[in-house]
């Protein structure tokens, strides 16, 4: 079936909008949204009936339907002043206005070459994608009819470009071509063919009176499927923090994302296909979830990444923390051997990825637990955030290194902005035992054992928080409660005692050892 409207013929069977006989590029959502108003002339198309009609019922934002109605329009030589063929409807919707005259394929006549007017260029190639995931970071709208904060919403981009530029697994568009893109109505996907990206963050910037309003999208530019969204607000009092913090939460919370999309595509891959970074990708979604069978099917797959590229330090890192979390929850069987080889691969990870805050992170958080190297391990964790002040992971395993090294102010707030960083992180359970430990050696007890069953409520396995339980309920006078808890502990790991309590945790200072030994004594941990 083709519509035909003043110059153009939009052809429903081949998906395809030309102009004079020119094929016009226009992405398959906005080709869909074209679509339906060319099928519904000059009748109002309500919000609902797009959203079911392009996006299958998914809901999406205000600025995701306004850019898609502004590419509409720009395909077909429209502007929202003049609206000479789509009209906004106030607080209704949108009615497309012009004269449509519907045909069969086998009827219709496309309009000659030599009747043209200057014609639209075809699409340019799209550029492959990027072996590694990627991404870029358009202009962001700025909805608050202030031309004066252009400026403001301009440097929020620049920020997080720069900020997911540290980022090394991931490829990003630099913003000299991301800006190409300013003032223009463009849509998801086509920007992902034109720059050659899978994934497109786009957003708004809304000013009223002292309040901004920054809205963000992550999009699979492959699929046009909506991955993350979310809204950030804050105070103009110190306008360039708030644009430091915006950008510091978005990339905090679109990484973790844009992981577990790669994690799910490389789930999808074949397996005889798969190369080092996807096995590596399988190995993360397995060490995400924390659980005996989760850790031995992870530590292969990031062998297997290492053998394809033995220069490969996160998937060194990756592997030796997993050694590390077997020996902190009594999983090894071969203790002196594997604790051999975790810190060689630890080695080798900070070695080879002295500019990687991935491998910085996991092997020298590793490096800490299996040859004791606390101090060692804060050093590299603190150059892993200097890297890419970003990465939720060097926040909250540098704070837990931090609580062991007995300085709980820092441990906390190191934690919390882990938080703030990721808010919905896989490894959640991380940073509440790690709020454990450090309240638990700032003496805070109740607080200690609340962080350390809420850890135990995300993974009841882990070792650390039914120790802490323990503990701060027999320091608190709970006996009961610590009883039930050493049982528990008795049943995850019988060797535990106290004399091998620093090889189990590298407490650094004597007084919070002491501390931590007492509460398990009384708890009824044998010596």
């Amino acid at each position: 079936m083709q519509f035909t409207f003043e110059d153009f013929v939009l052809d429903q069977d081949r998906r395809e909008l030309t102009l004079h006989g020119a094929v016009v590029a226009v992405g398959p959502q906005v080709f869909d949204l074209l679509l339906l108003f060319v099928s519904n002339p000059d009748r109002v198309v309500g919000k609902d009936e797009l959203l079911e009609g392009v996006w299958s019922g998914r809901i999406v934002s205000e600025s995701t339907i306004t850019s898609h109605i502004n590419a509409v329009r720009k395909a077909i030589g429209d502007t929202g002043e003049e609206q000479r063929l789509v009209r906004t409807v106030a607080r209704k919707g949108y009615r497309f206005v012009g004269q449509v005259t519907l045909a069969n394929n086998s009827q219709a006549r496309q309009p000659s070459l030599d009747e043209r007017e200057p014609v639209r260029q075809a699409p340019s190639p799209s550029l492959a994608l990027p072996e590694k995931p990627s991404i870029t970071v358009l202009p962001f709208q700025n909805l608050s009819g202030d031309p004066e904060q252009e400026y403001f919403a301009d440097g929020v981009v620049e920020d997080i470009i720069t900020a997911l530029s540290r980022i090394r697994w991931l490829f990003v568009i630099a913003r000299n071509s991301s800006f190409t893109f300013k003032g223009r109505a463009v849509d998801a996907q086509g920007v992902g063919q034109e720059l050659g990206v899978r994934y497109v963050l786009e957003g708004s910037v809304r000013k009223s009176a002292n309040k901004v309003r920054i809205t963000g999208q992550l999009i699979d530019a492959t699929s046009g499927t909506h991955i993350w969204a979310e809204r950030f607000e804050g105070l103009l009092d110190n306008i360039f923090e708030l644009q430091d913090q915006i950008a510091e939460s978005v990339v905090g919370a679109i990484a973790p994302q844009l992981e577990r999309a790669e994690i799910e595509r490389a789930k999808r891959k074949p397996t005889e296909s798969l190369d080092a970074y996807d096995h590596y990708l399988r190995g993360m979604a397995k060490l995400h979830s924390g659980t005996r069978d989760a850790i031995e099917e992870a530590l292969p797959m990031f062998y297997t990444a290492i053998e394809l590229d033995p220069e490969f330090a996160s998937a060194y890192g990756m592997a030796a923390w997993c050694h590390f979390w077997r020996k902190i929850n009594g999983w090894m069987i071969d203790r002196p051997a594997e604790i051999t080889e975790g810190i060689r691969l630890a080695r080798l990870a900070v070695s080879l990825g002295r500019d990687d805050a991935v491998a910085l992170t996991r092997g020298g958080h590793a490096l800490s637990h299996l040859a004791g190297e606390v101090d060692n391990g804060i050093a590299l964790l603190d150059r892993a955030r200097l890297l890419n002040p970003n990465l939720a992971p060097a926040w909250f395993l540098g704070g837990i290194l931090r609580a062991l090294h007995g300085e709980s102010d820092a441990a906390i707030k190191d934690l919390n902005h882990a938080v703030r960083l990721s808010p919905l992180d896989p490894e959640m359970f991380r940073m509440q035992i790690g709020m454990a430990l450090a309240h638990f050696f700032a003496g805070h007890f109740e607080t200690a054992a609340d962080w350390a069953e809420k850890s135990l409520g995300n993974l009841p396995s882990l070792l650390p928080p039914v120790a802490v339980v323990a503990a701060s309920h027999a320091l608190s006078g709970r006996m009961d409660k610590a009883t039930l808890a050493m049982q528990r502990l008795h049943e995850l790991d019988p060797s535990l005692r106290i004399s091998n309590l620093k090889d189990w945790l590298p407490i650094q200072r004597a007084d919070d050892l002491a501390r931590f030994a007492n509460g398990l004594r009384l708890a009824g941990l044998p010596e």
